[in-house]
């Protein structure tokens, strides 16, 4: 790779993935990543833009700025794009009513949104109420629309929490898109609107920002594609490897670092280290 120097140099705006760059969630609101309070507090001092840019949708935009605040960061809801509030925009825009298939900490998200005669599905990480009942009457909607649509918020493979891996919305969005043969809209991360809306908000072209997170596809890919630069960090769902019995030949998954399709700009052991990189060498 070329010289951090070269690879961060013109950095003006930094977005910042949330779940696995600044904290890992789990039961009481989960726990920070070590060192990252302190390392956003030493961003925001600096001359970087910075935004956050996020798929959660197990809560409210509200409830998660709390949450972190609570934890120290310093956050307010304005610097958050987050799929919940996007998609509200979205379907007002577009005169949809949609069936909700969503968990009960988003719904207030969708208090001012007509959902009488669903004329089509919004899915998001339903946690427990990804019931096969509930799964069945999402399936049932979409197959009595003649043009059904089927938004997602976000389309993520799984997530990290304080227990372990969990698996997140975009399995259950792939049960959907099969049987009922459609395919999603995805607002939220990788889709590149979701960046460029994100980057709007901010006030940065896409090649003067970059992307930190945690995610090699979501993150990392989605941010490259829209033109920016993306970081890896080896904190969250970073994975090293993962040893498997059908899919390589030795029997071993390759790590992210090491990922087919998508190679970061550059990969840090966390958050700290970011920042130290980008206060050293943005604005060259």
């Amino acid at each position: 790779m070329a010289a951090w120097s070269e690879r961060l140099a013109g950095v003006r705006g930094v977005l910042l993935d949330i779940s696995g760059v600044l904290h890992d969630s789990g039961e009481g609101g989960g726990v920070p990543i070590p060192g990252s309070v302190e390392a956003l507090a030493r961003l925001k001092r600096s001359q970087l833009k910075v935004r956050f840019c996020t798929n959660e949708s197990q809560k409210s935009r509200g409830d998660l700025v709390g949450l972190l605040r609570h934890m120290g960061f310093d956050i307010s809801e304005d610097e958050v794009t987050a799929p919940a509030p996007a998609t509200c925009l979205i379907l007002k825009e577009r005169g949809l009513r949609p069936h909700l298939l969503i968990h009960d900490g988003i719904r207030s998200e969708f208090a001012q949104i007509d959902t009488s005669n669903p004329n089509c599905v919004v899915i998001a990480d339903a946690g427990e109420s990804f019931s096969y009942q509930n799964m069945n009457k999402a399936f049932q909607v979409l197959m009595e629309l003649d043009n059904p649509v089927l938004i997602s918020l976000g389309k993520g493979r799984y997530y990290k929490e304080t227990s372990g891996l969990m698996l997140d919305v975009g399995a259950y969005t792939k049960a959907l898109e099969y049987a009922c043969g459609i395919k999603a809209e995805v607002v939220g991360k990788p889709a590149p609107g979701y960046f460029q809306s994100a980057l709007q908000e901010m006030g940065v072209e896409s090649h003067e920002a970059i992307m930190i997170g945690d995610d090699i596809v979501g993150d990392v890919g989605g941010a490259q594609r829209c033109g920016m630069r993306a970081l890896q960090v080896r904190t969250g769902k970073f994975r090293f490897y993962i040893y498997l019995t059908l899919t390589c030949v030795h029997g071993m998954r390759p790590s992210d670092e090491h990922h087919p399709e998508v190679k970061a700009d550059g990969y840090v052991d966390d958050l700290a280290e970011a920042v130290d990189l980008l206060l050293q060498h943005a604005h060259q």
